[in-house]
């Protein structure tokens, strides 16, 4: 090293070393701020008597004790004052450090030069001379070694120590402390803290590095003399600066500083991930979708789990595998094996927190948002809280337990012990956690995994029960009572009075005669059950609660209707006539208000879960996951209905094929890339995968081309065959084509019952004449329809084209054509037109209540 020019002190003068003693005032004593009982009371410093105090703690309380009582041997400077005795003696000064150690300030400024020996007596006082004016005054200062259990203890006591709550005024300070850690009478490991506030603030604390070779030898000759006796020591005669600054070698563990926080963050991002895909399935109705389809909540509780398991188990092997390649000493530290099960405990607690959270959220956004603030904000909280009251011996253990129940902070104070015995086995090269350490109390780490296994169990249940009895996803809400159903008897599943039917019935107008036969063979077939009927509705009613001031909706008016197999029943109604209510009230979307329905004999209020197993939905509007194929819904779709194999792929391929969803690879094609019409094929396509013995289909063909539609129509017609199809349309044409009765829905209840042509033959009963001409023969083509027919009806009058209904009982046809050529000869005609009465003429009267 080459020398430094401003060094210009060939032979430095030899100096006492010293070590840095608090003020008088500033020695620790015991206060209510630190209510240490081994403390000196604080009424020493009145007196300037309080002793020097040192901090000692250690994984052998034993030998700490042992080498800190020889830490201060008793000095023979008083009895026989010479200078050269002094590197006996343990010396220490109040006086700042300065920038340069070539001359002690103490031996140049009226301060006091404090001996620390185990007792003191006030004759203990000394006066060598240091010049022809000067002298220095040597007193004795009593040092006292006190044990803490934990090094974490003496950090608390050496910050309360020093910042005294929110005062900046220094009161309790301690000289040093030392942590012996695993020294033993082969192993010798010390840290040592020291106080680097009594430097200028320009010189960075620099300078004050030099008092502590002092306390590092008073360790040392401690162990020497354990080992070998009083007759063994260094002599430590003073200490001078290199002529250049010294060259920190070695690298420092970042990680030691954000540890705890960073990887508390890096570990809880699988939280908001879990969550929002739960919730997300939630939202979209997929969950109800996948139900619907066979799929119960325990089996999808067991995949979820064992999926959200495995990608947890997965991120963290890959981040504690990187940690280490680093060479973080973080992971390397502590024992591989207790890290894992300590993770594993966790992120199983994580997923059951997971899986409660879900319960409560219905949006994806809020949910993403407030897990995001969640893990940010447990970061924080406890790192700068919960951290400090971990630290704190003062602070109830009891407390510290109720908050790890939450389960961030748990993880919090799981990873910051890891760190603590991480960085002590990092300076002591002694391992960082062992299994042993479980039985220290002081880290908690016993008590912290009991908790998290106990809460493990206790989350997944309260979640459970959530997500049944707040209808989470799961479909209709069940009854909080909900677990006792398996200790009690189960009624019969068909031919009894509902469990749920107000028992009343609709009397606000009076029932068709074909309603009222509907709700006859309904009463019969409870009474006398019949297999052959899918599907039974029981006076089925359903009323939306009242909202923002508006009155109860009554959506469905105590609906009775009997389904059998091989027929496809079509529901007809306009917007807001309650067609769709009364679809998701069948496959468990909602919850009837009274009433009760049977499919394939189970009831609907008690047996939903087994009905899904024999159902399929196409409901109004596509639930499909964007990310999945057409190719693999179907697949999903027809594994929940117990297919496998090659039934599950020739089942599969011709549903592809009947949707027209084969050709040019759309079948492979992400869902979320579909038009709306292929999405609408892929719905109707899932709904009559597996062979369901009932099916729903809520407007099928909405959004479809023509040529599209009519090959939808085969793929219906031909499953109809050995199942019972119940379909809503507002394409006349299409419940004409395709449903064997309909049902005409409208302000709740239904209409009428019949197929096509019986409602044409009950409703229509007339002939429509459509005429045009110019206007100024509108009246004379009105004469001229009400002379051939009187009981005629206008309908329609605009711009000289007019509508007429006549009753076939009063039509010739012949005199139709008569008339019209007639009428040719005397104005213009400019178009005209017979036809029979329309499915959709029914409706609309039906539906206008003519």
């Amino acid at each position: 090293m080459d020398r430094d020019t401003r060094c210009n002190i060939p032979s430095p003068p030899e100096n006492p070393p010293m070590l840095q003693i608090p003020l008088p005032n500033d020695r620790a004593a015991r206060n209510p701020f630190t209510p240490f009982e081994d403390l000196p009371d604080e009424s020493c410093k009145k007196t300037n008597s309080c002793p020097a105090t040192i901090l000692l703690t250690g994984n052998n309380k034993t030998l700490g004790l042992d080498l800190g009582g020889r830490f201060f041997p008793r000095s023979s400077i008083f009895k026989s004052p010479v200078v050269n005795t002094l590197p006996n003696g343990v010396f220490g000064t109040v006086s700042k450090p300065a920038p340069t150690m070539f001359v002690d300030p103490a031996l140049l400024v009226p301060f006091p030069i404090y001996i620390l020996q185990p007792t003191c007596s006030p004759s203990d006082v000394v006066l060598i001379p240091t010049g022809k004016r000067t002298v220095m005054l040597i007193q004795c200062l009593q040092g006292l070694n006190l044990w803490r259990n934990r090094s974490n203890e003496i950090n608390d006591e050496l910050f309360k120590g020093y910042w005294n709550g929110n005062s900046e005024k220094k009161t309790n300070e301690i000289v040093a402390a030392y942590d012996f850690l695993n020294s033993s009478n082969k192993n010798f490991n010390v840290n040592i803290w020291y106080n680097s506030t009594m430097s200028d603030p320009a010189d960075n604390g620099e300078f004050v590095v030099a008092r502590v070779s002092r306390l590092v030898n008073l360790a040392s000759n401690a162990y020497l003399e354990f080992l070998r006796g009083p007759g063994v020591k260094i002599l430590f005669d003073f200490v001078k600066e290199m002529p250049k600054h010294p060259t920190i070698s070695g690298g420092f563990d970042i990680s030691y500083i954000v540890s705890t926080l960073f990887f508390t963050w890096v570990i809880l991002q699988l939280y908001p991930v879990m969550l929002t895909s739960l919730v997300y399935e939630k939202q979209e109705n997929l969950r109800i979708m996948m139900k619907m389809h066979g799929l119960g909540d325990g089996p999808y509780w067991t995949i979820c789990y064992i999926y959200f398991l495995v990608i947890s188990l997965a991120y963290m092997l890959c981040f504690v595998l990187s940690c280490s390649i680093l060479d973080i000493e973080f992971f390397e530290a502590n024992d591989y094996s207790l890290q894992f099960v300590f993770y594993c405990v966790y992120l199983n607690l994580q997923i059951a927190f997971s899986f409660l959270a879900a319960g409560i959220f219905s949006k994806v956004k809020t949910a993403s948002v407030i897990a995001y603030a969640m893990v940010f904000g447990t970061g924080l909280l406890g790192s700068f809280y919960f951290g400090k009251k971990v630290d704190d011996p003062t602070f109830s253990r009891g407390w510290i337990a109720v908050m790890e129940l939450y389960p961030g902070l748990a993880l919090y104070r799981m990873l910051y012990e890891f760190s603590e015995y991480a960085l002590q086995g990092n300076d002591t090269n002694a391992g960082g956690m062992k299994w042993k350490d479980l039985n220290d109390s002081t880290n908690g780490m016993k008590e912290l995994l009991i908790i998290m296994i106990v809460e493990w169990f206790v989350l997944l249940f309260v979640a459970y029960y959530i997500d049944q009895v707040i209808s989470s996803g799961s479909g209709v809400r069940k009854s909080p009572l909900f677990l006792l159903r398996k200790f009690q008897r189960q009624p019969s599943s068909f031919g009894k009075t509902s469990l749920i039917s107000d028992g009343s019935r609709d009397s606000d107008q009076a029932e068709k005669a074909d309603v009222a036969r509907e709700r006859e063979k309904v009463e019969q077939l409870l009474t006398e059950p019949d297999p052959n009927y899918a599907i039974v509705c029981d006076d089925l009613k359903k009323v939306y609660p009242a909202i923002d001031g508006n009155p109860p909706k009554l959506a469905v008016r105590g609906l009775s209707l009997a389904l059998p197999r091989g027929e496809c029943f079509g529901m007809l109604g306009p917007n807001g006539a309650g067609k769709t209510s009364f679809i998701k009230m069948m496959i468990g979307l909602t919850e009837p208000s009274s009433g009760t329905a049977y499919v394939q004999g189970l009831d609907m209020s008690t047996d939903m879960d087994r009905i899904y197993t024999s159902m399929g939905v196409c409901p109004q509007h596509d639930l499909l996951w964007e990310t999945l194929t057409a190719r693999e819904h179907l697949l999903f779709y027809g594994r929940l209905k117990n297919l496998k194999g090659s039934a599950l792929n020739q089942a599969v391929e011709e549903s592809l094929k009947g949707v027209n969803l084969h050709s040019g690879g759309v079948a492979d094609k992400e869902a979320g890339k579909y038009s709306g019409g292929m999405k609408r094929r892929l719905s109707v396509a899932i709904s009559l995968i597996g062979d369901p013995k009932v099916v729903y289909m809520d407007e099928p063909s909405t959004g479809l081309d023509p040529a599209s539609r009519n090959e939808l129509w085969n793929v219906v017609m031909k499953a109809k065959r050995d199942r019972a199809i119940l379909l809503t349309t507002h394409s006349m044409e299409e419940a004409e084509h395709l449903c064997d009765r309909l049902g005409i829905f409208v302000d709740g209840s239904l209409q009428c019952v019949g197929n096509a042509k019986q409602l044409k033959a009950r409703y229509g009963g007339s002939y429509v004449f459509t005429i045009t001409t110019p206007s100024n023969y509108e009246q004379e083509v009105d004469s001229m329809v009400r002379r051939l027919f009187p009981s005629a009806n206008k309908t329609y009058h605009i711009s000289g084209t007019q509508k007429f209904e006549l009753p076939k009982h009063e039509v010739r046809i012949a005199d139709v054509f008569q008339a019209v050529d007639n009428a040719k000869n005397r104005f213009t005609v400019q178009a005209w037109g017979l036809v029979d009465t329309t499915l959709e003429d029914v409706f609309i009267k039906v539906s206008r209540g003519v």
